[in-house]
Parts: structure tokens; C-alpha cells; sequence
């Protein structure tokens, strides 16, 4: 029961690559189905948001080689070459790994520490691998175990008090440049959740002059009218750049919507006009070099750092908190694995010995055709008896000795000294 994770986020890589590393929902899934039919991994999970692209699998058999393969195959897929993502990886496996996950949930490895929406992303990508069957035991308990950190550090300690999101810190950064953001006018460009965050802060921030835009004409009319709003047509983009003082995307596309010539052009029939534009897209929705025109103010999710400092510094000290409720949940689904691991085993140990024994009396009762069927019975019941009481003491003292078990983290030499196999799948 083996437990890998190639992964890469905003600590180990710039927003350039993370863009370049990204899944969509609908690749998330493509990956997971690809990793298990090439048998690289039996259970696999793909979490990807803006700040990170980690792939979560439990590898059929047990091998040095395991996180390798889901290495080449991130890079791969992404038709990159290994070399351009070796030092912005990082690499877990089996406790090292639950401890990460457990700290993506809990908010504490996030660009603003604590933040609300991470516990949300891990429970939808759960679920869409779930739902399509690429969970398994494993991964299951696993990222059930993580919901549950997530929640219990919200509820138990003032990590998730007064949560700082990313829309939220845009918000914070708009307010800097240009002070009470009441006699502003704000294009909300995507009607997703991010979107309906800046545009529930700007309003809060009194932001009364405000358009959105959306490919989806319905979802952005619904997010309008939430909010006392109005629709811009998704075909009139570019010619309502002339209006707002601050446009924020937050949109999925491969490609920059928001390039310098569109800018540059709408700069002009601005007459100049300063313009700040917030990029929360991943990949980005404007393009890097629009940020050299004059008056433009361009900035994306990695430019928020001084506002993730000063967030993260306000909760420093409940860290150690959310870090206790992280290893005990840790230590129960070791438990959990520990014992898994140990009766999958020990039911293997089972059956081989059902095996030989069924064997052994074969051969032996053909060299005695003296005895009769009750005799021959009898013989097979006491054999019967002798192997189960074999395996039932180390069962008994698995169930009930939880240091015993956690002695056990490699039961592959048992399996080899035993010459068990599991049959795959």
C-alpha cells in the first residue's frame, strides 16, 4: 500500500510553469484514467488549481521506480522534457505524502495561509476522481482523512478566521493604488467562483459601478444580478476596455485573453487613462509585456506576496494547533494503513497455507487408501485446525497491539520470505 506524490506549487515553481503544468478538469481526469490503464498506478488522483499540479497514486506493486514513472509521465503528458520540471518537484511517499495533503487541506501550505477555497478544490477533485472510479481503499481514506483535517483546523483554530483569499488580496491591492474604491468601476472578466469572491469584496469595499463578462452569458447575468451588476456580451470584450479603472480575469484559457495589442488599443481610447489590471488566471488571461504599456498596472496570483506576508504573519501563531490536529489525524490513518497492509497480508499467508495443506494431504492420503472417508475427513479437519491457529495469534495481536502494527511498515520481506503474491487486478 504503497503512497506516491509528484507534485509542484507556488514554493517550488513560478507562475510561468505552473501554467504550463496545469490540468483542466476534464485532463485531470484524462491523466488519471492514462496513469491507471499503462498500469503506473492502480489509484491515482490529479489536484490542480492555480498554485499547484500534484498527482496522488498508489503504484500496483510496490518499487523504487514507482514515483519515476508518474515523474515521466507529468512531464510527458505536459509534452515537456523531465529536465524542465526536475528542480521545481517535489517528491512523497506514504506518510511524508498524507502529511502534505493533510497540510494543502488544512490551508497551511497555501500562498495565503488559510485560505477558504483550497478545502473546496480538494473536495471537488476527490470527488470527480471518485465518481469516475480512479480512487481506491487508499486514497479514499486518505483524502476523506484530509477533508476532515481541513474542517477540524476551521473549526478549532483561528487559522480560517477571517480568511484571506487570493480575490481577496487583489481586492486589498486594488484599494492600495487606488484608495476607497467607491467612485471606481470594477469588469469582472469569468463568473466563477473566484469571480463571485472579487465581486462579493468589491461591493463589501463599495464598489457601486460594476460589469461582468462571461463566455456563459447566463452565469455571468447570474452573477450580475446577485450583485447589482451589469452583462457585458462575451463579442464585446475588447470594445468595453475603455470603461473600467480595474479589470480582474479569472478565466480558463490556454491562451492570454487580454493581449498587449488589445490593451494598447484600448489604452488609446482611454486617452491613457490609468487601468489596473488583476490576473488570477492560471495560465494567465493577460498577457506578461501589457504590463509595459504606460499607465497600466498588470499584476498576476505571484505578485500578492506582500499581502500573503502580512496574512500569513496574523496567523503565525496558530500554526502549532493546526499542525497538533494534522499529526493525529496523521497517526489514525497510519493506524488505519498499518492494519490494512498487515491483514491483506496475513490473508494471503492464509491461502498459501490452504494451499499447501490441501496439497501436503493430497499426496500424503494417496499412500494410505487404508483409511476410510471419516478417517480421511477427520485428518483434513485437524490439518484444518492446525493452520488457522498459525495465522490466528499474530491476527489477534495486530487487532489489539497498535505498536505492533506500526512496527510493521514493510511486510514486503514477510511476502517474500513466504512467497506470497497478490494477484493484480
Amino acid at each position: 500500500m504503497e503512497i506516491v506524490l509528484i507534485g509542484l506549487s507556488h514554493r517550488t515553481a513560478t507562475v510561468e510553469l505552473r501554467e504550463r503544468v496545469a490540468f483542466s478538469p476534464e485532463q485531470a481526469r484524462e491523466a488519471a484514467e492514462q496513469l491507471r490503464a499503462r498500469g503506473i498506478l492502480e489509484e491515482t488522483m490529479v489536484l490542480s488549481t492555480c498554485n499547484r499540479s500534484e498527482l496522488y497514486g498508489v503504484p500496483r506493486e510496490q518499487s523504487a521506480d514507482s514515483a519515476a514513472a508518474v515523474e515521466l509521465f507529468l512531464s510527458s503528458y505536459h509534452q515537456m522534457s523531465p529536465s524542465e520540471l526536475n528542480d521545481s518537484l517535489y517528491r512523497h511517499r506514504d506518510a511524508h505524502a498524507v502529511r502534505h495533503l493533510f497540510r494543502v487541506a488544512a490551508g497551511l501550505d497555501s500562498m495565503l495561509l488559510g485560505e477558504a477555497e483550497i478545502l473546496g478544490q480538494v473536495r471537488d477533485a476527490y470527488q470527480i476522481a471518485l465518481d469516475h472510479g480512479e480512487t481506491g481503499p487508499v486514497l479514499n481514506r486518505m483524502f476523506q482523512g484530509a477533508l476532515e483535517v481541513g474542517k477540524r483546523v476551521r473549526n478549532e483554530t483561528e487559522v480560517g478566521t477571517r480568511p484571506v483569499s487570493v480575490a481577496f488580496a487583489g481586492v486589498k491591492l486594488a484599494e492600495r493604488i487606488f484608495g476607497k474604491l467607491n467612485n471606481h468601476r470594477a469588469l469582472i472578466v469569468g463568473a466563477g467562483a473566484t469571480s463571485e469572491q472579487v465581486v462579493r469584496h468589491l461591493v463589501d469595499r463599495g464598489i457601486k459601478q460594476l460589469r461582468v463578462i462571461n463566455r456563459t452569458a447566463e452565469h455571468a447575468a447570474d452573477l450580475a444580478n446577485r450583485f447589482g451588476g451589469e452583462v457585458v456580451p462575451w463579442e464585446n470584450l475588447t470594445a468595453s476596455l475603455d470603461w473600467p479603472d480595474l479589470i480582474v480575469t479569472s478565466i480558463s484559457s490556454p491562451e492570454p485573453i487580454l493581449t498587449r495589442s488589445i490593451l494598447e488599443r484600448a489604452m488609446a481610447a482611454r486617452g491613457n487613462r490609468a487601468l489596473l489590471l488583476i490576473d488570477l488566471g492560471v495560465p494567465r488571461n493577460v498577457a506578461p509585456d501589457a504590463g509595459n504599456l504606460y499607465n497600466t498596472y498588470l499584476y498576476n496570483v505571484d505578485d500578492l506576496t506582500e499581502i500573503v506576508e502580512q496574512n500569513k504573519k496574523a496567523r503565525q501563531a496558530e500554526i502549532p494547533r493546526a499542525e497538533s490536529i494534522i499529526e493525529e489525524q496523521i497517526e489514525k490513518f497510519l493506524h488505519w494503513q498499518a492494519g490494512a497492509t498487515t491483514g491483506a497480508v496475513l490473508g494471503e499467508l492464509r491461502t498459501k497455507l490452504a494451499a499447501e495443506r490441501d496439497a501436503f494431504l493430497t499426496e500424503r492420503l494417496a499412500a494410505m487408501p487404508h483409511l476410510s472417508a471419516a478417517d480421511r475427513a477427520q485428518v483434513a479437519d485437524l490439518l484444518k485446525d492446525f493452520t488457522e491457529r498459525v495465522v490466528l495469534d499474530p491476527a489477534e495481536k495486530l487487532r489489539g497491539i497498535p505498536e505492533l502494527r506500526r512496527k510493521l511498515q514493510n511486510l514486503d520481506a514477510l511476502r517474500d520470505l513466504f512467497r506470497l503474491h497478490r494477484e493484480k487486478p
